[in-house]
């Protein structure tokens, strides 16, 4: 088969992000419509060019199969964020939460207490679909913004994601790079602290000039009304509790996921015996609804659910069906050519990883290929520059694991945008830490800062 030329490869990817970016941007449209409308860009190139349509079919099936368990894992995300509302798991941490936490110091608060959690369970997801969606309704009872909030819990738990032993993520970068698990955590220290302690200013600089009054501070009224839907009761952390103790113990990311559901279950039963099987499986499909009387607690306890998860999962497939597809046109490898020739000293080495990694993030979405290919394209060019791997793996971490919950269609910031109900394109000036952590890198590289010789 004709190889795609440089100029082709530029002309198609440039196009995408052209397709999509107007489509968000100017049009305000939903990204599966621009996900659409590139596929279709992808397969006339195919029919134009008289390639074989087996490449597209081959395409296809190679992204969607790379996404059948991220998709099992958000429906039973979407089951398990119902259950915990039904077992009052969730409005007991919005209860207490609101009760005692500080507006002013609430958001560094949020940043903290995501990075010690995603740190100990090693997966961004289970962070933000328990604690995070928690701590974003305690934030909205103090008037907080709900972007604000989501930039704050989405910095905190990928912090945490990166640096966890148990992440899939940074075992990928350090086995894709051949570095040793705990040298390459120990590396990435170069830019994780830094980028800790400026998230922190920044937040709390924010927290001071917020907007809130006293009043809007877990109102009594509110607090009053959440105490009465009878799902604030000490017994109902266990499922919560069961979910950090099983991660910790790396217990596969499903089991988890399920027993939390069954345990959620049982402790729903326990402090509502009067509730049915139709009920449960009403709240399984179609989310936890409640009418209590206050907008702002309905809106924060009716989430989850099948249903809720099936806007993420769509866009994941389309999202992935074009990665597939450009894929096996061999696009982003023309891409890797052309950058690697233009790298002729270690800081733009440092910058062609970094653009690499964002642009696998970028035109594919999907950030264990964006470690994968970066890794594996750039780790011959470290060894002849005499350069240690573990630069490469903290660099395709700071700019590769970080950056997918920045994109829209990407599989993390479909994700996010779904558990927490807040837009990407909103939180993303808030996410701190995941745009610092790539400027560090690339500054790294030009300064020679902590690059490491073999």
């Amino acid at each position: 088969m004709k190889q795609v030329s440089k100029w082709q490869a530029i002309y198609l990817l440039t196009s995408i992000i052209l397709i999509i970016s107007t489509s968000l941007l100017l049009f305000s449209a939903e990204p599966h419509v621009s996900i659409f409308f590139s596929i279709i860009l992808l397969i006339l190139f195919v029919l134009v060019t008289k390639r074989p349509w087996s490449l597209i079919e081959e395409g296809m099936k190679n992204g969607i199969s790379s996404v059948i368990n991220p998709i099992i894992l958000f429906i039973f995300i979407g089951i398990l964020i119902a259950i915990l509302m039904l077992s009052g798991t969730i409005p007991t941490i919005i209860y207490f939460g609101s009760t005692f936490m500080s507006p002013t110091f609430f958001l560094p608060s949020v940043f903290i207490i995501t990075s010690i959690i995603g740190s100990c369970l090693g997966s961004a997801f289970t962070t933000i679909s328990t604690v995070g969606v928690a701590l974003l309704a305690v934030g909205s009872l103090m008037g907080i913004d709900s972007a604000i909030i989501a930039g704050a819990i989405v910095s905190g738990a990928y912090l945490g994601d990166k640096m966890s032993p148990l992440s899939d993520t940074t075992n990928l970068a350090a086995a894709v790079c051949k570095v040793d698990l705990f040298e390459h955590i120990k590396h990435m220290l170069w830019t994780t602290i830094p980028a800790f302690i400026m998230t922190l200013l920044l937040l709390t600089f924010v927290g001071f000039f917020l907007n809130w009054s006293p009043e809007q501070v877990g109102t009594n009224s509110e607090i009053v009304i959440l105490k009465e839907t009878g799902l604030v009761h000490s017994l109902s952390l266990i499922p919560l509790l069961l979910i950090f103790l099983l991660a910790w113990k790396r217990v596969p990311a499903i089991l988890v996921l399920l027993s939390g559901i069954m345990a959620g279950l049982i402790v729903a039963f326990f402090i509502n015996p009067n509730l049915s099987i139709t009920t449960i499986m009403n709240v399984i499909q179609n989310g936890f609804t409640i009418e209590t009387g206050s907008e702002s607690i309905n809106s924060m306890l009716n989430r989850g659910g099948i249903q809720s998860m099936l806007w993420s999962i769509s866009l994941v497939i389309l999202t992935l069906t074009m990665g597939g597809i450009i894929q096996a046109l061999g696009l982003l490898e023309k891409i890797f050519e052309s950058i690697q020739k233009v790298a002729t000293t270690t800081g733009r080495l440092v910058l062609a990883v970094a653009f690499t990694a964002i642009g696998i993030n970028v035109t594919v979405g999907e950030q264990y290929l964006s470690i994968l290919l970066t890794g594996n394209v750039y780790k011959d060019e470290f060894d002849k520059r005499g350069l240690s791997n573990k630069n490469l793996s903290k660099i395709i971490e700071d700019a590769g694991t970080v950056i997918n919950p920045l994109i829209p269609y990407g599989v993390s910031g479909v994700f996010i945008a779904s558990v927490l109900n807040v837009p990407v394109i909103e939180y993303l000036p808030f996410a701190f830490f995941c745009l610092l952590s790539p400027l560090l890198s690339i500054f790294y590289g030009f300064t020679g800062i902590s690059m490491k010789k073999v």
